[in-house]
C-alpha cells in the first residue's frame, strides 16, 4: 500500500511540474486577461483635463476632448482635440496604434496650419510639453512586449501582481517597465519605465478608478512624475460615454484640420 502511495505522489508531482507555469508564461498570461477584460467596449468619448507641473511646482492648465475607437485584429483609433488655453486651442492629435507594426500618429498645429507625423522613431519624445511620451498615450497592445511575472505584491491596499514588460518596439524609449496589476480589475494601479541605460525615469500612478458598462473599469486620475527631471503631469477624465456611434470616419487624417 505505501508503495502504492508513493507512486501516486509522484505521478501528481511530475503532472503539476509539466503543467507550471514559467514567470514568462504568468507574465504573458496576466496581459492576456488583462486585454480580454478590457474588450468590446466599442467607442467611447471623455473629457480630460491636463495639469503641467514643473520642478518649482508652478503649474499650467489644458482642457481636451478625446474619442477613441475599438479595432478588432489590430490597436484602437483615437483622436484628441485640445479646448484650452487659446495658445493651443485646435491643436488635434491622431493615433492608429498597431499591435504588430509602429503606430500612425499624426499631429495638427494650427499655428501652421497643417498635419505632421510623428516620426516612428521618435515616440519616445514628450507629447505637447507634458511627462507622457507619445508612446504612453497610445493603447498598450499585448504584441507590443515580453512579459515576466516578479511577484504578488499589495500597494495602497489593492492586492497585485507585479510584472515586468519589455518593449519589443526598437525605437521605445525604455528598456522594461514594471508595473502593478490590480487582481480584482487587472487594471494597472502603478508603473514604472526606465530609460535606455536602465535608470529609473518616471512612475505613473492611476487612481479613481470606476467601471462602465457592469464591465470596463477606466482610471479617472493619472499622475506621471519625471524623476529627472522633478517635473510631473496629472490627466484627470470625467463624462465618459461609451457605444456613441464613432466609425472609421471620425478618425481621419484629412479631417482633423476640420476637428472642432
Amino acid at each position: 500500500m505505501k508503495k502504492i502511495v508513493i507512486a501516486i505522489t509522484m505521478v501528481l508531482l511530475a503532472y503539476n511540474t509539466s503543467f507550471a507555469q514559467t514567470a514568462e508564461e504568468k507574465g504573458l498570461a496576466i496581459a492576456i486577461e488583462a486585454d480580454k477584460r478590457d474588450t468590446g467596449w466599442g467607442d467611447s468619448s471623455t473629457k480630460m483635463f491636463m495639469t503641467l507641473r514643473n520642478a518649482q511646482g508652478q503649474e499650467s492648465k489644458r482642457q481636451m476632448r478625446t474619442k477613441a475607437l475599438e479595432v478588432n485584429g489590430d490597436g484602437d483609433k483615437s483622436v484628441t482635440i485640445f479646448d484650452e488655453p487659446r495658445d493651443v486651442k485646435g491643436t488635434a492629435f491622431l493615433s492608429f496604434t498597431h499591435s504588430k507594426k509602429p503606430d500612425d500618429q499624426w499631429l495638427y498645429l494650427p499655428a501652421l496650419k497643417r498635419v505632421k507625423r510623428i516620426s516612428s522613431a521618435n515616440k519616445s519624445g514628450p507629447f505637447m510639453g507634458s511627462e507622457f511620451a507619445y508612446e504612453d498615450i497610445s493603447s498598450q497592445e499585448v504584441d507590443k512586449y515580453t512579459y515576466k511575472y516578479l511577484r504578488d505584491e499589495k500597494i495602497d491596499g489593492k492586492d497585485c501582481f507585479v510584472i515586468e514588460r519589455i518593449p519589443t518596439y526598437e525605437h521605445s524609449g525604455y528598456t522594461r517597465l514594471i508595473s502593478w496589476m490590480d487582481k480584482t480589475m487587472y487594471q494597472p494601479v502603478k508603473a514604472e519605465f526606465y530609460d535606455r541605460k536602465n535608470m529609473l525615469l518616471k512612475t505613473l500612478k492611476s487612481s479613481d478608478h470606476k467601471q462602465y458598462l457592469g464591465k470596463f473599469w477606466r482610471a479617472h486620475k493619472m499622475e506621471m512624475t519625471n524623476h529627472q527631471t522633478k517635473k510631473s503631469t496629472l490627466l484627470e477624465w470625467n463624462n465618459y460615454q461609451f457605444k456613441t456611434g464613432l466609425s472609421s470616419r471620425d478618425f481621419d487624417k484629412t479631417a482633423l484640420k476640420r476637428l472642432r
